[in-house]
């Protein structure tokens, strides 16, 4: 995937897993990709997370929905897993496996690595990393270990230090608020409970998708 079609892909990102759902999690991202969702990220963690052969299992499954929907499919931390499900790429976070390790086991697949600061972003550009997901932007639920906001303010400083990479913001964002990231010079937003929360994906990823095109 070229660097434009991935700025493209990554407008509006999704990510969810089972424990994000109250629905079965094939329907949610069938519903969320109908309103509007352009990349998904598998993200199975969290109380009450399915493990070995039943996390393959939902993976297959919802790489089917993003495959038919003409949609990138990447998997959150799990190298082996990507491997295993043939995933478009991973999503990496700073605790995770060294970026050169995983580029070298996943050769010209998407890889995105999470980035809290500068010097992060900055590492993470150099070494070869497909996109940034920085954050979070603003105060989040949906993941435990979340450190503190910081606004978008960490997306204008990566911006004006010259890393052109793809760069999605991440963390407590949705609708009132999604606009504000792109200006501040991302390419796109990645949202877990604003649309797997909504009682409706659909409409929830239709209402994110409509702020940001505005």
């Amino acid at each position: 995937m070229t660097g434009e079609h991935l700025r493209d892909a990554l407008k509006l990102y999704f990510i969810m897993g089972s424990p994000n759902c109250t629905l079965p999690p094939e329907q949610v991202l069938e519903n969320a990709i109908r309103g509007g969702v352009t990349l998904f990220q598998y993200r199975e963690k969290g109380k009450g997370a399915r493990k070995g052969e039943e996390k393959k299992v939902l993976g297959e499954k919802l790489k089917w929905v993003c495959q038919k929907n003409g949609i990138p499919f990447l998997v959150n931390d799990d190298i082996a897993l990507a491997l295993e499900l043939d995933a478009d790429g991973v999503h990496v976070g700073q605790e995770d496996e060294p970026l050169a390790s995983v580029r070298e086991k996943l050769g010209d697949k998407i890889i995105g690595v999470s980035a809290y600061t500068l010097e992060e972003a900055r590492q993470a550009a150099n070494g070869g990393a497909n996109y940034l997901g920085v954050g979070p932007i603003f105060p989040t639920k949906s993941k435990e270990d979340a450190k503190a906001a910081k606004g978008t303010t960490v997306i204008r400083e990566i911006r004006q230090n010259g890393i052109r990479i793809p760069i999605v913001g991440i963390g407590g964002i949705g609708p009132g608020n999604a606009k504000s990231v792109i200006e501040a010079g991302a390419d796109g937003v990645s949202v877990i409970s604003s649309i797997a929360g909504a009682e409706d994906a659909e409409a929830a990823a239709a209402l994110l998708k409509r702020e940001l095109t505005l």
